[in-house]
């Protein structure tokens, strides 16, 4: 195989939920480069069918997989159809996620269970789906969404917080099931990035000041900057490397 040829993803068939924007999409464009059919995933049926139009019309292949990642019964119809459809899913990234800020004493179990759901439970379902199809193929490579608060905890994002946390420890649960099966599991933590669910945040000129002061690179990072990690977890250089998460954070997890 030649150096290159080891992130070389054509063929290859991937589920990325929540990429019709932000980072879902741009690690999704970073698999389609690579050469891997995607399956772009979210709630909003139009706008996946916007950006796979966006894909098929810059030379990628691309289909609709419009569904709540949050729902059970919506996940199971939707393996049911790619099982029908000769679809086999070779790379899934649970992306999906939201934010909800709120100290804690004021916080709705509501509100709670709602980030949980999305955030690490979507993950462990999807996973779990892909993963009852990898095995007796004998291969895959399943990419979880974590964060800094996989690591260190913030406040008013508790559940946030402990959504990540989970997602550390699930990859690592799913590393210890499903390696001896040839599915690599891993994670990637990315760090302050440049998105729609952190625009609160940028347009803070305190918070703006404190991110580019705590990060040694002195700068959010891009959403395009997690792609080289995606695709090398999604491709076969990885394919001895298990249960780990990768940050890509400027090094602010590395310094005090």
């Amino acid at each position: 195989m030649t150096k290159s040829g080891i992130f070389d993803l054509s063929g290859r068939t991937a589920l990325v939920t929540g990429s019709s924007r932000g980072l879902g999409r741009a690690m999704a464009e970073g698999l389609a480069n690579a050469g891997a059919r995607l399956l772009i995933n979210g709630t909003d049926a139009s706008r996946v069918a916007q950006t796979v139009k966006e894909f098929s019309d810059n030379g990628h292949s691309a289909e609709a997989a419009a569904f709540d990642v949050t729902s059970e019964s919506s996940i199971l119809e939707a393996f049911s159809r790619f099982d029908a459809s000769g679809i086999e899913i070779d790379i899934v990234i649970n992306n999906a996620g939201i934010q909800f800020r709120k100290p804690m004493v004021e916080l709705e179990t509501a509100d709670w269970q709602r980030v949980i759901d999305t955030n690490l439970t979507s993950a462990f379902m999807i996973g779990r789906e892909a993963a009852k199809r990898m095995i007796p193929r004998g291969y895959g490579k399943i990419i979880n969404i974590g964060s800094l608060t996989s690591e260190l905890a913030r406040a008013t994002v508790a559940p946030y917080t402990v959504a990540k946390g989970g997602v550390k420890m699930l990859t690592r649960a799913m590393a210890a099931e499903w390696a001896q099966h040839g599915i690599q599991s891993n994670a990637i933590g990315p760090g302050y990035m440049l998105t729609d669910m952190n625009q609160a945040l940028i347009d803070n000129p305190e918070f703006d000041a404190w991110v580019k002061g705590r990060t040694p690179s002195r700068r959010w990072g891009r959403p395009e900057e997690l792609i080289g990690t995606a695709v090398f977890l999604a491709s076969s250089a990885s394919d001895y490397v298990n249960g780990q998460i990768i940050y890509v954070d400027g090094g602010m997890l590395a310094v005090l």
